[in-house]
């Protein structure tokens, strides 16, 4: 932990999202000169700007003016979703002005020990499993337990409250992980497939961004790689920490780590093994679901944390909003609201979750990836595809022309997401599923994934006919 003394330093922030907000408020009541910096209006930023009302903050809106940077700031910091070619953020460069955000000040502040999660994929639902594992240890090891970062609060809104006993846990994005300069205690890589190319511009950039969670650490602290993800493996070499895995594939000898055996877990440190029973307490669909689950349950080792608070972790979670989430049964099909795929890599893993026919509603605003993969698959998995939104020429392109008596058996191309929803209806039958997970952002008509699923899902219920 780095003790800053924030008094008087006058720092930027680019963002007035929800982590822009958080530290905008951190660093206020820390004595820091705030100014927020946003494109969108006073009138636009309301709500914002009320949160914030008690906290001494300078506003400069509408725009991405240079007047902003002078005088000269200590420290820009960025929100998210404010790529590093912003103009504010290229002037700051060049001026040498430093660079920072909310998670490399929550790494600097944070009084206990810290587990940082990233990933092209699986994030959520791995740094949640971990969250309640941690919960269910019952203060044996930590005396609380914190989870967030990408996913709920900001973890800054709680730092000033943590104490050297507890325990922090974060899902970390690209975005975050971008402008680290410190790592978590336990840093976990779970993957790195193609995603998020539109902001990155390059794989070897968005590997790099990736990577950064794990380049600080030191020889005391654990590092854990998905082996079976090629790209998330291939940084082994390059670990500080103390290496674990976890796959489907064989564990190398004299590697630590987590592996199947006749389907069931276990965990291997040095020449102990340990049985790990929660295979069949797992209750979320898919082959990626049961490698998130080895993925949460080989960063709790690292923790500490005992094979039965693991299990209790486990018993019961049926999944996170927004991610394969069963909404219900229309006249027979069953409707899944997997609103979070916004990339193809996604929606592939979703489709392999199911057996039965599928109906796919794919769409929204494409990432600059490629999606030859998700169309090879779409021919031998799903019956009906309904496109939606801006990517949907790119994505009918990838598919090719309906082939008589092949799948798909119906290829049909809408403006807006909720007509695809209406679309989508006519061709769902008993027994099939009606799979909504678009492989596209929702920045086309949406604020962001959960709006998207959230309307998905209001749209669903309106025209049931049974009570989900």
């Amino acid at each position: 932990m780095k003790q800053i003394d924030w008094r008087g330093k006058r720092v930027v922030i680019i963002g007035a999202a929800r982590q822009g907000i958080a530290l905008a408020r951190y660093l206020a009541r820390h004595e820091a000169v705030v100014v927020i910096n946003d494109r969108r209006s006073a009138e636009q930023l309301a709500n914002e700007m009320q949160s914030l009302a008690n906290a001494q903050i300078e506003w400069a809106l509408g725009g991405h003016s240079p007047e902003i940077l002078d005088p000269r700031p200590d420290l820009v910091c960025i929100s998210g979703g404010v790529p590093l070619d912003n103009p504010l953020v290229i002037l700051a460069t060049q001026r040498a002005i430093p660079l920072s955000n909310d998670t490399q000040i929550f790494m600097d502040a944070v009084p206990c020990r810290s587990v940082g999660i990233t990933g092209s994929a699986g994030k959520t639902t791995t740094t949640t499993l971990l969250g309640r594992m941690a919960q269910a240890d019952h203060g044996r090891h930590y005396s609380r337990v914190w989870v967030g970062g990408n996913i709920g609060d900001p973890l800054l809104n709680y730092v000033d409250d943590m104490q050297p006993s507890d325990l922090a846990i974060l899902e970390i994005s690209s975005f975050q992980s971008e402008l680290m300069t410190s790592s978590p205690n336990t840093a976990a890589i779970l993957n790195i497939t193609p995603n998020h190319l539109d902001r990155h511009g390059s794989m070897s950039n968005y590997i790099a961004a990736k990577a950064r969670v794990i380049e600080h650490q030191s020889a005391g602290d654990f590092t854990v790689l998905g082996r079976d993800d090629p790209a998330a493996w291939a940084l082994a070499g390059t670990t500080r920490g103390h290496l674990y895995s976890f796959g489907f594939s064989q564990l190398p000898a004299g590697q630590d780590g987590a592996f199947l055996e006749n389907a069931k877990f276990f965990i291997r440190q040095g020449s102990s093994v340990t049985r790990l029973p929660v295979e069949d307490q797992i209750g979320l669909r898919g082959e990626h679901n049961r490698l998130n689950t080895m993925a949460a349950c080989t960063i709790a080792h690292t923790i500490d944390l005992e094979p039965k608070s693991m299990l209790a972790g486990i018993s019961g979670f049926r999944g996170v909003s927004h991610r394969l989430e069963f909404i219900g049964s229309v006249n027979g099909a069953d409707w899944y609201n997997d609103s979070i795929a916004t990339a193809p890599e996604r929606t592939i893993a979703a489709i392999k979750s199911f057996n039965a026919p599928i109906v796919l509603l794919l769409g929204g605003r494409d990432k600059d990836l490629p999606w030859e993969e998700l169309a090879k698959l779409i021919h031998q998995r799903v019956d009906h595809v309904v496109i939606f939104g801006e990517a949907a020429a790119k994505i009918q392109a990838a598919i090719g022309p309906q082939v008589a008596g092949a799948r798909p058996y119906n290829i049909t191309r809408v403006e807006k997401c909720q007509e695809a929803v209406t679309t989508a209806r006519q061709f769902s039958q008993p027994g099939a599923v009606v799979l909504f997970s678009p492989g596209g952002t929702s920045y086309d008509e949406f604020k962001d994934f959960e709006q998207r699923g959230e309307r998905f899902k209001q749209w669903v219920l309106e025209f049931s006919q049974t009570q989900l």
